[in-house]
């Protein structure tokens, strides 16, 4: 080394004790120096960055060995730290947080201004176990007027003890927050959500909304339950609808131990699909009607939803669940009005109907000239209509075929 290089470091290394030394260690010295040396023996200055709390207090960066005051450890404190994983676990980062395992954490993951300037974002609760294992989803309205699945979220969410689960849990009670606000199935720009995945960042509001949750959410997961209720002004028995020709979806829809499973090809632009995609196995839950509680749909979706995390070994539920009976079916008929008129029902869900067996009659609005209509096949009836007021080619009854 020349005279001249040792005499500029010796230079840097006084500067750098006589600024640091006193206030910050001689370690902190050291790093002046290292800053130095990178200049003169590599021709481009060390790296060094000072936090917004104290312009005289280095910031850690690569290749510098800081020791750091208290300003900057509280400043590094209040940052996201990346907690130890379990072996095997990989570590779960959901909207840039890190979540440790053992621990629950609510996010709200930012989704877009309303016109008033108020944000609005996308809920989110992860339980993150201690141990290693699958990674399940529950998420919830999807269709804004679709509540049951919320209830069914927060039953299960506030029961489950991370400390005592394996894998994660990432619960989105709800999805299209700006449906439930409005009670209505879509969003403002009148795009069905569960048609718009996997959707883009830079498309229309859906489609974002679809792009956050598929990025933040389903792409995390090995398995997803999405929940839903009939739309508006019908009903449904609680029902999984699933690809059963999947022999992984076929044992998951099983393992749910809903009153009746569904063979459901996926629709394009549903989650469903996107997700299918991945090789994530998916349910979709549906049970009740839109912009009600129903008691018994909600009590069926929380046991399914614990007999799962059974079945995945992710937790064992708190009390014993009544063993279900499931039926199967991979053919469904919705019966539709053949006029218009007033239609009154003689049938209720879950009933077990025949071939050509009545399910009611419409009448005009005087009750003259009935017009029976009867089922096209035997089978379940696994969904109605619940207004009266039809017209012609209304959907009246869904019945299911079953094995």
């Amino acid at each position: 080394m020349s005279l001249g290089k040792i005499l500029a470091c010796s230079l840097i290394f006084a500067w750098g004790a006589r600024r640091l030394g006193k206030d910050h260690g001689q370690s902190q010295a050291w790093g002046s120096l290292q800053g130095g040396i990178l200049t003169i023996f590599m021709g481009i200055p060390g790296r060094i960055r000072y936090s917004d709390t104290n312009l005289n207090t280095p910031v850690s960066q690569p290749g510098m060995v800081t020791h750091p005051s208290a300003d900057l450890q509280r400043v590094v404190a209040d940052s996201p730290r990346r907690a130890p994983s379990p072996p095997g676990m990989t570590p779960l980062v959901i909207g840039g947080e890190i979540i440790p395992p053992g621990k629950r954490v609510r996010l709200d993951l930012p989704v877009a201004r309303l016109p008033t300037g108020t944000m609005m974002s996308l809920p989110v609760t992860i339980l993150n176990g201690k141990k290693p294992g699958v990674r399940l989803w529950l998420s919830a309205a999807i269709h804004g007027d679709e509540l049951n699945g919320v209830d069914i979220i927060r039953r299960v969410v506030q029961a489950v003890k991370p400390h005592r689960l394996r894998g994660s849990l990432i619960a989105v009670p709800v999805v299209n927050i700006f449906g439930l606000l409005e009670q209505s199935r879509y969003l403002p720009d009148r795009r069905d959500l569960n048609r718009s995945f996997p959707g883009s960042g830079r498309g229309s509001l859906a489609s974002r909304l679809a792009f956050l949750f598929m990025k933040e959410v389903v792409s995390q997961c090995t398995h997803g339950i999405d929940l839903h209720t009939a739309a508006l002004h019908r009903v449904n028995l609680p029902q999984v609808r699933a690809d059963l020709e999947d022999p992984a979806t076929y044992a998951f829809a099983q393992a749910f131990g809903a009153p009746i499973m569904i063979h459901a090809s996926h629709r394009d632009g549903s989650l469903r699909q996107a997700a299918a995609k991945r090789k994530i196995s998916t349910l979709l839950y549906e049970a009740g009607e839109a912009l009600r509680f129903d008691a018994e749909a909600i009590a069926r979706g929380v046991e399914g939803i614990y007999r799962v995390m059974d079945y995945l070994d992710m937790y064992t539920p708190p009390d014993s669940l009544p063993t279900p009976t499931t039926l199967e079916s991979r053919e469904t008929r919705w019966v539709r009005a053949s006029r218009g008129g007033l239609w009154h029902r003689s049938i209720e869900l879950g009933e077990v109907v025949k071939g050509r067996q009545s399910l009611g009659f419409i009448t005009d609005t005087f009750g003259d000239k009935p017009v029976k209509i009867h089922s096209p096949i035997a089978g379940v009836v696994v969904g109605h209509c619940q207004n009266p007021l039809v017209n012609q080619g209304d959907a009246l009854v869904h019945v299911a075929r079953v094995e």
